[in-house]
C-alpha cells in the first residue's frame, strides 16, 4: 500500500512538472509572436491609393469635398478620409506620413512618403513621378539626411529647425519600406492599347519594379511589405467605359478581361517576390493581397453594410460626360458632381479611389496577416523577427 502511494505521489509530481514546463513553452512561444518590431518610420512608393499630398504639393490642390468625412476638410487625398497608408500608420503608431513634395507641412522623423496619383512603376502614363523618380527622390532624401546630420549645428544656427523634422540615421535599416504601385500602369495600357500589349507588357513592369527593390536594398532597406494591385475591373469607372456591357463581365458585374490582367500580374509579382527573398536574403518581404481582399469586399458589399459596390459616392460620369469630385454641373436643373449624403454606405468614393469606410474595412482584413505571404501582421513583418514568428 505504501508502494501505491509513493507511486501515485511520484506520477503526481511528473504531470505537475510536465503541466508547468508546458505552460511555460507556451508563454515564451507567445511572448515571441507578440513581439513587435517597432517600426520607427515608413517609407511608401505609389500612387493615388497611397497619396497624401503629393499632387496637392506638385500639381494641383485636391478640392473640396474630398477628406470631408475624417479630416472636416481636404487633405491632400483623394478620398473623404483615410486611405491604407494613414491606418498603417495608425496600427504602427506612427504619426501620419507627409508627402516628399509637400515642403510647407514636411515632417519626416517618421518617414516620407514619395507616391504621387497617377504614377506608374514604368516611365509614361498619367503622372512624371515613376517608380523610378520616386525612388531617385528617396535616394536623394537619405544623402541630404546624411548631410544635416553631420553638420556641426547649433540652437541657434540657421539649420537648426531643419534638423529637427528629419528621421534618424539608424532608422533607415530598422524602417518599414511599403509599396502600393502597378494598377495604374494596367489602367493606363487598357485605356491606349489592346489586352495582349497589356500582358506583354507585365514582365518589363516587374523588371523595374525588381531594380527598385534592389536600389532599396543596397541603400540599407530591409523590411518590404508590398501590396499586389487591386480588382481593376470592379471600379466603376471600368464599368461604365466598358464597351461590350453586358458580355464581358463577371457575376458580381466587373470587367473580366480586366481582372483576368491583373490577377497575372499579381501572380507574377508574386513570382518576383520569391526570387528576391532567394537574392536578398537578410531582407523580409511580406506579399500581400490586396486584390483578394477587395473582392470580397466587393462581392459581400451588403452583408458588409455598403450599398451597390458598382456605384460611387461623389462625381458623375455618362456617356463620355464627366463630372470630377469636387466639381459642379447643371443640366435640365438638375445639380451634377455633388458628394452623396452618406459616404459611409459607399465603397467607392469618386469612381476610381475607395471611401474611408471602405479602406478601414480593408485595413481591418490585411493589417493582421489574413491575406499575407508569410501571414504574419503587419508589427511583426520585419526581418529581425522573421525566424522567431
Amino acid at each position: 500500500m505504501k508502494g501505491m502511494r509513493k507511486l501515485v505521489t511520484l506520477l503526481g509530481v511528473i504531470l505537475y512538472l510536465g503541466l508547468v514546463s508546458g505552460e511555460i513553452s507556451t508563454n515564451d512561444d507567445a511572448g515571441k509572436r507578440e513581439k513587435k518590431c517597432g517600426f520607427p518610420a515608413i517609407y511608401n512608393f505609389g500612387d493615388s491609393n497611397s497619396d497624401t499630398g503629393g499632387r496637392s504639393a506638385a500639381i494641383h490642390e485636391v478640392p473640396p469635398p474630398n477628406g470631408q468625412t475624417f479630416f472636416g476638410r481636404p487633405f491632400g487625398r483623394l478620398c473623404d478620409g483615410r486611405l491604407i497608408i494613414d491606418l498603417i500608420a495608425d496600427r504602427l503608431e506612427l504619426q501620419y506620413l507627409g508627402a516628399y513634395l509637400d515642403a510647407i507641412s514636411a515632417d519626416f522623423r517618421n518617414g516620407a512618403n514619395f507616391e504621387t496619383s497617377g504614377s506608374s512603376i514604368l516611365p509614361g502614363g498619367y503622372s512624371p513621378f515613376n517608380l523610378d523618380v520616386q525612388i531617385s527622390q528617396f535616394l536623394q532624401f537619405k544623402k541630404r539626411t546624411i548631410l544635416l546630420n553631420d553638420l556641426p549645428i547649433s540652437n541657434n544656427s540657421k539649420w537648426s529647425s531643419s534638423k529637427v523634422n528629419i528621421p534618424k540615421l539608424e532608422d533607415f535599416s530598422k524602417a518599414l519600406y511599403t509599396f502600393d504601385i502597378g494598377h495604374n500602369d494596367l489602367s493606363y495600357g487598357f485605356q491606349h492599347t489592346h489586352e495582349a500589349q497589356v500582358r506583354a507588357s507585365i514582365p518589363q513592369i516587374l523588371n523595374n519594379f525588381t531594380q527598385a527593390i534592389h536600389q532599396l536594398y543596397n541603400e540599407g532597406a530591409l523590411n518590404f511589405w508590398i501590396h499586389n494591385t487591386g480588382p481593376i475591373g470592379c471600379l466603376p469607372f471600368s464599368v461604365i467605359d466598358y464597351p461590350l456591357k453586358p458580355q464581358g463581365r463577371d457575376a458580381i458585374g466587373c470587367v473580366e478581361n480586366h481582372n483576368t490582367v491583373a490577377r497575372e500580374f499579381n501572380k507574377q509579382l508574386k513570382d518576383r517576390i520569391s526570387h528576391l527573398r532567394a537574392e536578398l536574403p537578410h531582407a523580409a518581404f511580406t506579399y500581400v493581397d490586396v486584390y483578394s481582399a477587395k473582392y470580397q469586399l466587393i462581392s459581400s458589399a451588403k452583408k458588409q453594410g455598403f450599398g451597390d459596390p458598382l456605384k460611387f459616392c461623389c462625381g458623375w460620369y455618362n456617356n463620355g460626360y464627366e463630372v470630377a469630385c469636387g466639381g459642379t454641373a447643371v443640366a435640365n436643373g438638375t445639380d451634377y458632381g455633388k458628394a452623396c449624403s452618406d459616404p459611409t454606405k459607399y465603397i467607392s468614393w469618386d469612381g476610381a479611389h475607395y471611401t474611408d469606410a471602405a479602406n478601414v474595412w480593408l485595413a481591418k482584413a490585411i493589417l493582421n496577416g489574413s491575406f499575407s505571404d508569410p501571414p504574419v501582421p503587419i508589427e511583426q513583418s520585419c526581418s529581425h523577427l522573421s525566424t522567431s514568428v
